[in-house]
């Protein structure tokens, strides 16, 4: 059963991707009403405000791996308040910011007892920094979680690997750099591309996920917005065309919702500069509200 507490942490982190904007998703999504949707359903519903991240105009203008130190600090302040959220009882709710936090937020609440991870996303981001095309960081929060990259991230909170191969199911890819293909080949996680997507169903998908999952007592979501469909969530850094729909993204938030093992969650690649009228926060703050639990009837 999932804590009847939400603790929200923002995190505005703009230093793991080349665009800029994503450092004003926590305020995009708290505009969105976040807090009001949960507190409806029933939640205790506490902003712990935003972990302190560096601007990124004094940081070195090269950006990708020079901003390595600062993402490495950020992260391990949302890796002590995810594991001190859990103390406390409450669901931690990270609103990011790119993908990068997930470094901390996995980390930090997988610290005392393993937790499953469903990483909703178009991208791998299991890139090491000598197969990433880009040099950014945000596209090896997953490899790093797994041991794969530069050891101040792998280490990041406590030494060595934070996740194993059968705690890992990635849903919704449908952009991998050719390298980033064979690092995934070869880890060994669940992989549900799109095509399985629209194979299969999202329902039946989802629900193989949770059931490759089941020999964990919870789970954290990593919900990035790019893997739904530009179509209705335009707001991203990254978009790629063939997303998840917005029914099927709906779906399944509330077949992870009748599951009742969510723990933890964190939302990240919201960028209001690349929105339309804050849609994308928007669609992100009721996909929330159906993970903890909005239902149709």
């Amino acid at each position: 059963m999932m804590a009847s507490s939400i603790r929200i942490i923002g995190v505005p982190m703009d230093l793991g991707q080349s665009r800029r904007g994503v450092d004003m998703g926590p305020s995009a999504l708290r505009y969105a009403g976040l807090s009001p949707r949960l507190r409806k359903l029933g939640y205790t519903v506490e902003d712990a405000g935003n972990i302190s991240v560096p601007v990124r105009d004094t940081l070195p203008e090269s950006g990708g791996m020079a901003f390595l130190p600062s993402v490495v600090h950020a992260c391990e302040l949302i890796y002590a308040q995810g594991q001190k959220a859990l103390t406390d009882g409450c669901i931690p709710l990270f609103i990011g910011g790119d993908h990068s936090i997930a470094v901390g937020t996995v980390g930090g609440v997988t610290h005392s007892t393993p937790a499953g991870l469903l990483w909703i996303d178009a991208h791998g981001d299991f890139n090491t920094p000598e197969s990433s095309p880009s040099g950014n960081i945000h596209g090896m929060p997953l490899a790093a979680l797994m041991g794969l990259g530069r050891p101040e991230l792998v280490n990041l909170g406590r030494p060595g690997p934070k996740l194993k191969p059968s705690e890992v199911v990635l849903i919704g890819a449908r952009d991998l750099d050719l390298e980033e293909r064979r690092l995934l080949k070869e880890s060994r996680i669940g992989i549900y591309t799109m095509r399985e997507i629209d194979e299969r169903g999202i329902a039946e998908v989802v629900r193989e996920a949770l059931a490759r999952l089941q020999h964990l007592h919870r789970i954290h979501v990593s919900l990035d917005m790019d893997s739904l469909d530009p179509i209705d969530a335009p707001g991203v850094g990254t978009p790629v065309a063939g997303g998840i729909s917005y029914r099927e993204a709906h779906l399944l938030m509330e077949i992870l919702a009748d599951a009742e093992c969510v723990s933890s969650i964190d939302v990240v690649e919201i960028n209001p500069i690349l929105d339309a009228r804050n849609q994308t926060a928007a669609i992100a703050a009721e996909l929330l509200a159906s993970l903890l639990g909005k239902s149709i009837l």
